[in-house]
This record gives structure tokens, C-alpha cells and sequence, in this order.
């Protein structure tokens, strides 16, 4: 399935024309759309429990936030710097890049961009000419479309399933290529499905992009959050002779737990870094000196934070499968990196739930907020209606507690 660029109506002046069609075609962010709604109806008294945003619970470590405390009583730090980042951020994210996933690159092919989705954007933007296509791997993240069609590309689904564990298949991929495809989105762990694929599969697609000279843009934003026997593959680390047409994503939001610090970055060739620092230039500038500073703790530290972290995650992991299979009419495939359970939930499509009968994963969703008074994201906002994503990087407590509710609601359930 793909999407076209949306086009302005002919038939309308520009001059009365009061969105624009490019814009006015971005759906909102639904994972933060529905962590709002969630925020307000706690405000306003109700017991809500959110498994909407993906955003760890924990702080941010301390010798991190202290980083940030010292930058901001330098001077230096109060005025622009470079806007494709500071230069020693640039350096250590090199370093680390080299340190945790064997991929050897140099300072001037990165740029610090304003969290993931910047980088994201400007990755997509700085390569994709319009009408270019961009395979994407669908269930994905509500994030990868509007930015592939920001930036005057095509966005082609590839949809997968709890059948193959939400990994597409290159027979899938090869499929969806036409000779407008440009790029092949890869990304393990996934968000939304918390899919990992092993190394033999991610090789595989990475020779089929190169036989085919596609580009490979690959976020790596999970990078540490993998479970049990499941282990993170970085594809230009890889398959070097990929690099030249690699693009990687990355950040400090999840690893960190730094995700209001609003710090990602991007890798790749260097024609490609400088067309992109060009672009953020113009669009932001630096991100805020102070964030950075902190990044640059955090990647020039250690990982001992993200280990404590993890052990959490992979509890809470099993907790939650656990919980959601014991719901009948639901399938909950065991995820094997990030911090999401990504529940099929087709079987409760059409039964009568406290008088009412949801036809679609989004109504489903809705009852079960109104009714149990937990949020969830419907697998709509994902590209495969039919299923739930739930973040489980809130507390343990909270986990149950509202895992428990939705057992009960759904329980209920007749045909």
C-alpha cells in the first residue's frame, strides 16, 4: 500500500487557501495524543493508567543532570554554536557508536539534531526527491510516514503479522519494490511491536538492498533494550559495503531515560550529513547547548544505568505477555526488545462488551478507556488495524493494576 504526496486543490486561490496541503495531510502523533488524553483525565480526578507514550519511568541518571547543572553556568553554552552540534558530542558519538555497535565512523558524519524525529525528518528529507518511494515495515511507528511524505516521498507499507513475530520477509520487500523505490526502512528493536531480527535476517535484507542499490535508513533508537537471547544487529557494522548508502537514526531518549531532553542524531555519508546540517541550519540551528552537554555525559559514560533499566523492562516484559494471554480472544506474541507488547486483538472484534460491540481496534481501545479507565494506542495508528500497543516502561504496580482492569472488562466479552 503506498500513499501519495497530497496535492493543493486547483480549484481554490493560493490566497484563500488557509493550511496547506502538505500540512493539513499530517495526521497527530497518536502515541501523544493519546498520552495527553490520559494526562487530562488524571488531572481532572479519574484513575487513569497509562500505556500510551514511550517513555521510560525512570530519571535521568544523576551524573547527567548534573552535567547539564554546570552547563548552564557557563557562558559559553548561553550563545549559538555549531548547528549541526558541538563538536565534542559529534566526537563521542562517534566514539560510542564504534564502542556499542562496532561501526566505525568519523565526527563529520554526525549531526545532533532535536530528538529522534528531527533526525528522522531531515535524514528523509536530505535523499528523498518527490514521487521517491520508501518501503516501510508495517506494524511502525506513527512517526516514519508523515515524515517520509513531509519530505515529497511516497511512503509503501510492507505488512506484517503475529504469524512471522512482526518481521517482514525480503520475499515481502522485494515484492513492494518498484524502480521508484529509494529507500528501505529497517528498524530492530521495533516500536511498536518490540520484534528483533537476528542477524542472519538482518543480513539478508541488507544484501538485498545492496543488490538492488537501495538505501538503507535504520533506527537504532533501542539499541540496548533487547531481551533473553535476542541481540542487536547494526547493519553497516555488518555489511560495510553498505555504508555508503546508509543512514542510521539514534538518541539518548530511551537508553538515557533523557527523552524530554529532546537529543537524537544522525549518521551517514558525509554528502549527506552536510546537506542535512545545511537544512537544520535554516530549520532550528543548534539544539540547546545545555542538552547537549548532558548527551555528551551519557554517551561518554558508562551503561550501567541502562543495564538497571533493563532488568526492569524485561520483568515487567514478562508480567504483561504473561497477563495479556490470559485474556481470551487476545494473541500476544513475547516481544523481544524495546518496551512494548503488541497484542493482536481481533478475536474481541464485534463481541458485545458492556452493551456495546467495537467493530475495530480504535473503538476497542476507546471502551477500554471509558470503561476501565487505562489507555491504550489502537493498532491503527500503526498501520495494521486489529491489535493494542502498550508501553510497559511505567511501574510495576501501575503495570498490574491496569493489566488487571482490562482482563476483567475484556473478560466480559459475548457474542
Amino acid at each position: 500500500m503506498s500513499a501519495s504526496t497530497p496535492q493543493p486543490d486547483p480549484s481554490i486561490r493560493p490566497a484563500d487557501r488557509r493550511v496547506s496541503a502538505r500540512i493539513g495531510a499530517i495526521a497527530e502523533s497518536a502515541t501523544l495524543a493519546v498520552d495527553a488524553k490520559a494526562k487530562a483525565l488524571k488531572a481532572a480526578g479519574r484513575p487513569v493508567i497509562g500505556f500510551g507514550a514511550g517513555e521510560p519511568d525512570f530519571p535521568t541518571p544523576d551524573y547527567i543532570v548534573e552535567a547539564a547543572v554546570e552547563a548552564c553556568r557557563d557562558p559559553k553554552n548561553h550563545r549559538y554554536t555549531p548547528a549541526g552540534g558541538l563538536p565534542e558530542l559529534k566526537a563521542a558519538i562517534a566514539a560510542k557508536t564504534l564502542r556499542d555497535s562496532g561501526y566505525e565512523v568519523d565526527a563529520s558524519q554526525v549531526l545532533v539534531t532535536n530528538g529522534g524525529k528531527q533526525a528522522i525528518y531531515e535524514a528523509f528529507a536530505a535523499i528523498l526527491d518527490p514521487g521517491d518511494e520508501v518501503i516501510i515495515p508495517a506494524p511502525y511507528w506513527t512517526t516514519y510516514p508523515e515524515s517520509v511524505q513531509l519530505a515529497g516521498g511516497v511512503p509503501v507499507e510492507v505488512v506484517s503479522d503475529e504469524t512471522t513475530g512482526y518481521k517482514v520477509s525480503v520475499e515481502q520487500l522485494e515484492a513492494a519494490r518498484t524502480e521508484n523505490t529509494k529507500v528501505v526502512l529497517f528498524v530492530s528493536p521495533s516500536n511498536p511491536t518490540g520484534a528483533v531480527y537476528t542477524e542472519s535476517e538482518a543480513e539478508a535484507i541488507g544484501r538485498w538492498a545492496l543488490e538492488h542499490g537501495l538505501w538503507v535508513l535504520t533506527d537504532e533508537i533501542y539499541e540496548h533494550l533487547v531481551y533473553g537471547d535476542a541481540t542487536f544487529t547494526s547493519l553497516p557494522a555488518l555489511l560495510p559495503e553498505l555504508a555508503d548508502k546508509c543512514i542510521v537514526v539514534n538518541g539518548v531518549a530511551k537508553t538515557y531515560a533523557m527523552t524530554g531532553w529532546r537529543v537524537g542524531w544522525v549518521i551517514g555519508p558525509k554528502d549527506v550529513i552536510k546537506a542535512a546540517t545545511n537544512l537544520q541550519s535554516h530549520a532550528t540551528s543548534n539544539v540547546s547547548n545545555v542538552a547537549q552537554r548532558a548527551a555528551l555525559a551519557a554517551v561518554a559514560g558508562d551503561l550501567d544505568a541502562v543495564a538497571e533499566m533493563r532488568e526492569a523492562f524485561d520483568r515487567r516484559r514478562k508480567t504483561i505477555v504473561r497477563m495479556l494471554n490470559e485474556i481470551e480472544g487476545v494473541i500476544c506474541p513475547e516481544p523481544e526488545g524495546a518496551f512494548y507488547a503488541y497484542p493482536s486483538v481481533k478475536g474481541l472484534l464485534g463481541k458485545e462488551i458492556r452493551g456495546k460491540r467495537p467493530q475495530t481496534s480504535g473503538e476497542l481501545a476507546a471502551l477500554i478507556l471509558d470503561e476501565a479507565e487505562v489507555a491504550v494506542v489502537p493498532g491503527e495508528a500503526f498501520g495494521t488495524p486489529g491489535y493494542l500497543r502498550l508501553s510497559y516502561a511505567l511501574g510495576d504496580a501501575d503495570l498490574v493494576e491496569g493489566v488487571s482492569r482490562v482482563q476483567k472488562l475484556l473478560g466480559e466479552a459475548r457474542d
